[in-house]
């Protein structure tokens, strides 16, 4: 497999690319992706079997278990980073080893159920508070220590918009590539 093809797996919709500027259409749309990706992560996977599950998107990449376990953890992640940007001055956030989650028990193990239901949970509540903000709320920063800057919350919501469509297009376009239903 050539680095071409295999950076297509890895990223199958492309890099985030941080707009210029944050209309009220780009946040709208942004809180539409979140909103919606519970509901369309299960479509796409609750049908799949034991083995098709434990497949991985691409060479070694996480399988699709791996990767529905990881959008919980980073979507509760994401969401108390929120908190604590709408809360504290420029709080400093706590980076953590997503990779190495993903390699611990529950990820590799555990049924994809648990952590559908907490996305679905997770997603309804950081609808409700991002439908909530103003303009100012959303320029709100965290600072993150692994880039070394300062990330505001509008720019961080389109990173998860982003991440939602990622993930979802490693599952569809797996199943594409397999012929799975």
């Amino acid at each position: 497999m050539t680095k071409k093809e295999l950076n297509k797996l890895r990223f199958p919709i492309g890099p985030f690319e941080k707009p210029e500027k944050y209309s009220k259409e780009i946040i709208e749309k942004y809180i539409q992706i979140i909103s919606h990706f519970p509901a369309k992560l299960k479509t796409e996977t609750s049908h799949l079997n034991e083995k098709q599950l434990n497949t991985p998107y691409r060479p070694q990449g996480w399988t699709i278990k791996q990767v529905v376990h990881h959008c919980a953890d980073s979507h509760i992640n994401s969401f108390v980073r929120f908190k604590l940007a709408l809360t504290e001055d420029n709080p400093t956030i706590k980076p953590y080893q997503e990779a190495k989650w993903a390699e611990l028990p529950d990820s590799l193990n555990m049924a994809i159920e648990p952590s559908l239901m907490l996305l679905e949970g997770l997603h309804n509540r950081w609808t409700v508070l991002l439908n909530a903000l103003t303009k100012k709320e959303l320029e709100r920063n965290f600072f993150h220590p692994e880039y070394e800057r300062e990330i505001s919350l509008q720019e961080i919501m389109g990173f998860y918009s982003w991440h939602c469509e990622h993930h979802l297009a490693h599952i569809t376009q797996l199943k594409k590539l397999n012929n799975w239903k």
